[in-house]
């Protein structure tokens, strides 16, 4: 059976105290294989709870399905061992079938959906193949954010972290309403990309995609794959604690996504899609404005974490 903790003995050495051992609670990490219609797809290794949030995330991630209506059903199936059929389940296989008339995803390509940022997708063909598949477009969406909520936001995605408390080992995002600010969900996991699809696939499982007027809130570095995530799911604006890299910059510019990061205390830095972000007291969030918000203070401490 998965957990989503983990209890662990351990050692506690602490400078001139007497070394300390005791039980450790730990963030579970197991894998999950997502099969379509019988077939292998993918394998994510992710915090197991709402794994059929996870795999509706993942698919409207990557094209298959752009809302939870065209995911007919998920259940949970048999780990390998054993004989055919009989085997333990373990709960880390899930089998989804798609409605009639959505489209498998082309088995060739199963391969392909194992790969993460951490494998290096780069590139002008990936930025296309983007483009190219999202049903939504988010350039026109008319959201506007004030700065001092923009600011507000890393503190209300942290406070609903009750795992994290717990463990510390956690990443986490929400969706939150670019109106008010309130957090409409948010997911933790050990991956910063399966915490996106989890918050996407909760939206898509509602019928809420696109997601208009939201802003999606992540606690890590903002990568091409998580702005590809944002993109797919139709949010106009995603906002980070850390740094964007030049792909997810670029990819988010073509989009017309507002991409914020470093998000801290009271300063961030907008990369793109500026005229999203006002301020309170201006009509028109004025450029001079603007920048005496959006940049952050200049040397080493305000990168500091930035590896997280």
């Amino acid at each position: 059976m998965t957990r989503v903790t983990v209890r662990r003995r351990v050692a506690r050495h602490t400078p001139g105290e007497r070394t300390s051992h005791r039980e450790d609670l730990l963030a579970g990490e197991e894998p999950l294989e997502l099969r379509v219609g019988g077939r292998s797809l993918a394998v994510t290794m992710r915090t197991p709870g709402h794994d059929i949030e996870l795999a509706t995330g993942f698919l409207v991630s990557e094209g298959v399905v752009t809302s939870g209506e065209q995911v007919s059903t998920a259940r949970y199936c048999a780990g390998s061992s054993g004989p055919p059929g009989q085997g333990e389940n373990t709960y880390n296989v899930l089998d989804v079938r798609l409605a009639p008339g959505v489209a498998a995803p082309d088995p060739t390509t199963a391969r392909e959906f194992f790969t993460s940022s951490a494998c290096g997708l780069c590139g002008k063909s990936s930025i296309d193949a983007v483009r190219t598949r999202s049903a939504f477009t988010v350039d026109a969406d008319p959201l506007t954010v004030d700065a001092a909520l923009i600011t507000a936001l890393p503190d209300r995605l942290r406070s609903a972290q009750t795992v994290f408390d717990r463990t510390g080992g956690l990443h986490a995002a929400g969706i939150f309403d670019g109106r008010t600010g309130e957090p409409l969900v948010v997911r933790e996991d050990v991956g910063r990309h399966n915490a996106v699809d989890k918050v996407v696939g909760w939206a898509a499982v509602r019928g809420m995609l696109p997601l208009r007027g939201a802003v999606l809130v992540v606690s890590g570095r903002a990568s091409f794959e998580l702005t590809q995530k944002a993109v797919m799911a139709g949010i106009p604006m995603l906002a980070s604690v850390s740094a964007p890299s030049s792909l997810a910059a670029e990819l988010a510019e073509e989009s017309g996504l507002t991409l914020v990061g470093f998000v801290r205390d009271r300063s961030m830095v907008v990369y793109t899609g500026d005229h999203r972000v006002t301020e309170s007291g201006t009509a028109s969030g004025s450029e001079s404005g603007r920048e005496s918000v959006t940049e952050p203070a200049t040397g080493s401490a305000s990168r500091a974490g930035d590896a997280a």
